[in-house]
């Protein structure tokens, strides 16, 4: 099957959706699809600050076009870069016929797909994974228009938990039927350390791990607060903040305020996908305070690592833990009862070497991505020979109010 797989990121940035569609490529590439992917990058400075940018590297037995968001980054035109990316689809579809379109990312990568679809007669699936579902369509009518055209009209969408098909219906008024759960996946092996799998035990503090976007929707200003209270009532910690993201300078900014030193905070900025394992292998517990995932990748990879994870009973995350059980669980935005989680599974070894031998165990036993390929490439099968829906416009309402035309790096 001739694939076309497009990414609204990939690396050199470093997020989800990156990890995702590396994974996804080698998996399609390995079933014998011939795989193109058409991928956004951020070439500002200020775009690669907060995310890394840059062309995506070569792939492996892939195809790979790399399309700079020019609109998106001088002046929020989402517009100009979905006609490069129809453009560009239609361009690669002319010399060697799609068999199926994949976006990633509902919005623009599934409206462009969208268009794509309309006008070449190849069907499309759609995953929605994060922003998309949170977020776009919040902003203005524009997005919210044409995610509800998306969520109507894509051959099939994918989605990575109950939780998340929830808060998309409940807030774009989709069809829950038209879904399917495809959970997050990891590279189990990629993150397995020796032995059994779990942290041994060492001198000094139990080492805190923050990894991923470093922005305030993922909880990382709520982490520092409440280290703040772990270091008021005496509980020894040692922790890392790993990424980049747009509140690096604030949560920065923030330890200065609160008066940590780097033995007790530790930033340490934009990590190379290839160096991520040696990070989760210096840790003892992961730390995601979050307020919602798509599916959230970097607790399966510490699950996958063998750390006891503390996050929140937040959207996307509640799909893979459940609090006392494999990990533990606060509201979020509560930072006291996060202080309390932490000091937890700080000083009581034996909750945290059990949370983290629970974690693994299903990480090994249902997120590999040997499995969630295969999900999604039946999926293909079932719609390769559909015809794309041609009965909505191609025209969105123009709504110049979006919050994310001033911040697109948000989106």
């Amino acid at each position: 099957m001739r694939i076309c797989f497009v990414s609204r990121r990939y690396f050199p940035a470093i997020s989800g959706m990156s990890v995702y569609a590396q994974n996804l490529l080698r998996e399609l590439v390995q079933a014998g699809h011939d795989v193109t992917m058409i991928s956004q990058y951020r070439g500002d400075a200020f775009g690669t600050r907060v995310y890394g940018g840059g062309p995506p590297p070569p792939v492996p037995g892939v195809r790979v076009i790399g399309l700079e968001q020019v609109g998106e980054q001088t002046d929020g035109d989402f517009e100009r870069d979905i006609d490069m990316m129809v453009a560009t689809i239609r361009a690669e579809h002319a010399a060697k016929p799609f068999d199926v379109l994949h976006a990633q990312y509902g919005y623009p990568t599934g409206w462009a797909v969208l268009l794509a679809s309309k006008a070449l007669g190849v069907p499309n699936v759609v995953s929605i994974q994060g922003g998309d579902g949170h977020w776009v369509g919040s902003c203005c009518e524009t997005h919210r228009v044409a995610m509800c055209e998306v969520l109507a009209h894509a051959n099939a969408l994918l989605i990575g938990g109950a939780s998340f098909v929830d808060e998309v219906c409940e807030r774009l008024g989709s069809d829950p039927a038209r879904f399917t759960i495809v959970p997050g996946a990891v590279d189990t092996a990629r993150f397995t350390r020796g032995g059994d799998g779990l942290p041994a035990p060492h001198d000094g503090p139990i080492r805190l791990f923050y990894h991923g976007r470093v922005d305030r929707r993922k909880g990382v200003l709520d982490f520092i607060r409440a280290l703040a209270i772990l270091r008021e009532q005496g509980t020894p910690f040692a922790a890392t903040i790993s990424g980049i993201g747009p509140d690096v300078d604030s949560s920065q900014a923030l330890s200065a305020e609160l008066d940590f030193g780097e033995h007790e905070i530790r930033f340490t900025g934009y990590a190379d996908y290839d160096a991520v394992p040696a990070l989760y292998a210096q840790a003892d517990v992961f730390v995601s305070p979050t307020y919602a995932e798509g599916f959230s990748n970097t607790i399966l990879e510490a699950m996958a690592a063998g750390l006891a994870v503390v996050s929140c009973h937040a959207v996307g995350v509640s799909d893979c833990l459940r609090d006392g059980e494999n990990g533990l669980l606060t509201m979020p935005g509560d930072v006291p009862a996060l202080a309390e989680s932490l000091t937890r599974i700080v000083t009581d070894a034996a909750l945290r070497r059990r949370l983290a031998g629970a974690g693994l165990e299903e990480c090994r036993r249902v997120y590999s991505w040997t499995a969630v390929g295969r999900q999604i490439m039946a999926v293909y099968g079932d719609i390769v020979r559909d015809t794309p829906a041609t009965g909505f416009s191609n025209t969105l309402p123009h709504d110049p109010s979006c919050r994310f035309r001033a911040e697109p790096h948000l989106l």
